[in-house]
């Protein structure tokens, strides 16, 4: 592609101006937060729909950071087109999820290895059974040995990726009795969309709040404070 093209009316960048590595978070404050935090000479490549990208260079290494906006439809609309459009290899999403573990508090973390869901994504691809969204394992293995050396609290599971934030009637016993870590909302259309295109994904969450405890945090602090995993996202790079 030329780099005068603009490939999607979504995405106001360039083709070339993306990194072939991009961090996603679902606040794109949090993506321009990242960006100004850790990145040497961010230059913004998109405010189409105010979801903020960010591309520079972190210890030496090309990286963009963007906001990918909460649920699946829109992960999936963004990620799709930075894989497809844009040469992406691979995008790890660093976001906020509810606990459903006993053991995880606010702040920990949780390595999706895997992304169970209530939503229908998947039927569009026509297969014979359910597909299984899973992480990239060596970026898993590389995350899981960083907060091993940080002594970053952390577990590594499957989480389940829900179409519905206000569900009429709410029922999470099935999916904390299959051992399932967390809830959020994006990661499996995410891994579902690195597999179909054939690249890399990891989603990396930090607990916001517990649904059996009732601990949550505020707005703020899930934008400004949770900067553990943006260090694992970093360490990938």
């Amino acid at each position: 592609m030329s780099q005068t093209n603009t490939p999607t009316p979504h995405i106001g960048a360039k083709y070339g101006e993306i990194a072939e590595t991009v961090i996603m978070a679902g606040d794109p404050l949090r993506a321009k937060f990242m960006a100004e935090k850790y990145l040497e000479n961010p230059v913004c490549f998109n405010e189409v729909r105010g979801m903020l990208g960010y591309t520079g260079t972190y210890k030496g290494k090309r990286v963009s950071m963007m906001g990918h906006g909460m649920g699946m439809p829109s992960i999936g609309l963004y990620t799709y087109e930075l894989y497809h459009f844009y040469g992406v290899k691979t995008i790890i999403r660093v976001g906020s999820a509810g606990a459903y573990s006993k053991g995880l508090h606010i702040g920990d973390l949780v390595l999706a290895q895997g992304a169970c869901t209530d939503s229908n994504y998947g039927d569009q691809y026509e297969l014979d059974g359910m597909f299984a969204p899973i992480a990239d394992f060596a970026l898993l293995r590389s995350a899981a040995e960083f907060c091993d050396r940080k002594g970053f609290n952390y577990m590594v599971g499957n989480v389940v990726s829900s179409d519905l934030f206000y569900r009429e009637n709410p029922n999470t016993k099935g999916w904390i009795k299959m051992g399932v870590l967390a809830v959020e909302m994006e990661v499996a259309a995410l891994y579902m969309n690195a597999a179909r295109s054939g690249n890399r994904a990891l989603g990396i969450l930090t607990i916001s709040d517990h649904i059996i405890t009732g601990e949550v945090t505020t707005s703020e602090q899930r934008q400004k404070t949770f900067t553990d995993m943006m260090e694992v996202a970093l360490s990938l790079v």
